[in-house]
């Protein structure tokens, strides 16, 4: 496909039009050759079709609300970002688009950048290459068609590690097309669920028992005689999709494809109209699983993650079922050292945790200096060893009290770092389960009456909490602190 020149817009209507246009053009291109390809008309070149690119150029940094987090560059210059799936990211691009405009009252250039796009990425999530072709189809593959390029799906604009070179455009945004649309695949993978699915607000939880509450709530949604809390559809692993009853012109329930078991790391999706609803996901346990998804939802731009787990309380006062508010983390995760060192600190979030401190109030009846009695605040260690209670006492336990910790887990802190890192609102708040510092281990009678006495509890303060969150909005849930000293003007 040939390319086009860059066209400018006032309007981010227009732009966001333009955008899909091009890449759904790139896009057929490519899926017709493939289908002509796998029925057996060989092509004499190389097919290749390319991602829209987005431009914004200006002589001026100023802007007219210093306290936002994005939507501005932070200097004079010209700023590049390649884009993808306007399917899933038309309101977002729309919402980052109409933000520089009105702050620099500039115009935005939408035109084809020189980076194609592989025919993995364009066949989508549903379609399994490998399997649909002959051997001599995919032998003969790679010299026709693009393929995946990981030197184009790096973290160095979101480490803080990219280097401009003189005379290149800076980047615009976070995320490389092709970084995102790898991501997307792989969300399909580890989920069980489509990309676009996925809600601004997502849950992750280390255990089935939080899953199996919200099921039951999001049924109880998807039954109610009203749609007072907005939610019109309920998606389980395998895109199996549950409608709102409620609604008008309601659609036929959709049971999407058969699972043999459940992935790595199910997906559940209590749904809303324009993507405000909540997503959870069962991480199970450990950083590597907690930093390989949150990797992967981060190219999504939710507007704010949270940590709902259990923990070992570190303090003789905890009670079993008491709760952590997370105000700081030691991170011994070991999986993040190379991108975000551990030395660098994770700030709490004012809105994340003044919100979850309202909504363990509220779904609890405690207020005020009683709340104190339950519920704790302080810092997090999360580690990677989870028989770290076997190590020698003096050893284990000097750390742990010369940095006040309270609790200790093996997710929050990787999640926290991650959310921190690409700029998504994170929180944690966590339920004492045992603790092994004062005899109270975990074993199967004990943790069988924890588990049925706390989760419904615990996961109603998470979703009071996301329903707290969005009454903020996405303008002012975005925090300033996030920002690095050369920023994206993408969020």
């Amino acid at each position: 496909m040939t390319k086009n020149k860059m066209k400018k817009y006032h309007d981010p209507d227009a732009a966001v039009a333009a955008i899909e246009a091009l890449y759904n053009k790139s896009v057929e291109y490519l899926c017709s050759q493939f289908d002509a390809f796998s029925k057996g008309a060989i092509p004499k070149d190389k097919v290749r079709a390319y991602y829209p690119l987005v431009r914004f150029a200006t002589n001026k940094a100023t802007r007219q609300d210093i306290r936002r987090s994005y939507g501005f560059v932070p200097k004079a210059g010209v700023y590049e970002v390649t884009v993808t799936r306007p399917d899933i990211f038309k309101h977002y691009y729309h919402e980052q688009i109409r933000q520089l405009i009105k702050n620099h009252d500039e115009p935005i250039e939408v035109g084809i950048s020189d980076t194609p796009i592989p025919i993995h990425f364009a066949l989508g999530e549903d379609f399994h290459l490998e399997h649909d072709l002959s051997p001599e189809h995919t032998v003969a593959l790679p010299n026709l068609f693009d393929q995946p390029d990981l030197a184009l799906m790096n973290d160095e604009i979101a480490n803080g590690t990219h280097i401009v070179e003189p005379g290149k455009p800076s980047p615009l945004g976070l995320f490389s097309a092709p970084r995102v649309d790898v991501s997307l695949m792989r969300l399909r993978h580890y989920t069980a669920t489509n990309s676009k699915h996925f809600q601004n607000f997502v849950i992750f939880t280390n255990y089935q028992f939080y899953i199996d509450e919200f099921i039951k709530d999001a049924e109880a949604f998807m039954s109610a005689d009203s749609d007072e809390h907005g939610y019109n559809a309920f998606v389980e692993p395998g895109n199996r999709v549950t409608y709102n009853k409620s609604l008008d012109d309601v659609p036929e329930d959709e049971e999407g494809y058969s699972l043999a078991r459940l992935p790595q790391m199910p997906a559940y999706h209590l749904k809303r109209p324009d993507g405000s609803g909540i997503t959870m996901v069962n991480i199970g346990v450990g950083p590597s699983n907690a930093k390989t998804i949150t990797d992967h939802i981060a190219v999504l731009r939710p507007h704010a993650w949270l940590m709902l787990g259990h923990c070992a309380g570190l303090r003789n006062s905890q009670s079993l079922g008491d709760y952590v508010l997370a105000h700081g983390y030691i991170r011994e995760d070991n999986v993040l050292y190379k991108d975000l060192h551990p030395s660098i600190p994770i700030p709490p979030l004012a809105e994340i945790q003044l919100a979850l401190e309202q909504s363990v109030s509220e779904v609890t009846g405690f207020q005020g200096y009683e709340l104190k009695k339950i519920m704790r605040t302080g810092t997090v260690a999360t580690v990677d060893d989870r028989n770290w209670e076997f190590r020698p006492l003096m050893r284990q336990n000097r750390r742990l009290s010369q940095s006040r910790a309270i609790a200790l887990d093996m997710e929050s802190g990787t999640i926290a770092a991650n959310g921190f890192r690409f700029r998504v609102p994170y929180g944690t708040l966590l339920c004492v389960s045992d603790k092994p510092l004062h005899g109270q281990l975990k074993l199967p009678g004990m943790a069988d009456s924890f588990y049925r006495e706390r989760v419904a509890q615990h996961l109603g303060v998470g979703i009071r909490t996301m329903e707290l969150l969005r009454e903020i909005g996405p303008e002012k849930l975005h925090s300033r602190k996030l920002r690095s000293f050369n920023e994206v003007a993408f969020q």
